[in-house]
């Protein structure tokens, strides 16, 4: 039986929003589409020449009243990055808390405006520790 990847989805409160945190994460709209009748807006995204490893961004145009809260128990999406502490930098810079810093200089998380966890892991071997992140705690949860 073969198995092909399609995406990962999760849904968003404010979609403008959360598309921009996506890019902040270097992510590209690659499609999209609306529904007038299901009142819904499906927006994928993905990494620059990865048109297949997409997350699609769901946004309800009435609200998730009703709807599955935090404790959906979702793990998180995972992304490879060519420089832990450069992307950290952006992401901090750009103000995304960095809820598990790469104090190993090789992983990290991070949340989405809808809370998703996000985590970052460095290509290849770890980076050598270095300061800021090196004694930097964790901040709330992942």
């Amino acid at each position: 039986m073969a198995l092909k990847y399609l995406h990962t989805m999760v849904r968003v409160k404010d979609l403008e929003k959360s598309m921009a945190f996506y890019r902040l994460l270097g992510l590209e709209e690659t499609r999209r589409y609306e529904s007038r009748e299901g009142r819904f807006t499906l927006v994928f995204m993905a990494p620059a020449g990865q048109p297949e490893c997409p997350v699609e961004l769901t946004y309800n145009w009435d609200g998730d009243t009703g709807l599955p809260s935090d404790s959906r128990h979702f793990g998180h999406l995972a992304y490879e990055v060519d420089d832990i502490y450069a992307i950290c930098a952006h992401l901090q810079e750009n103000g995304v808390t960095i809820n598990r810093p790469p104090r190993d200089g090789h992983m990290a998380f991070v949340r989405s405006p809808d809370n998703i966890s996000i985590e970052l892991l460095q290509k290849g071997q770890a980076k050598a520790p270095e300061e800021p992140w090196a004694s930097m705690g964790n901040t709330g949860h992942w």
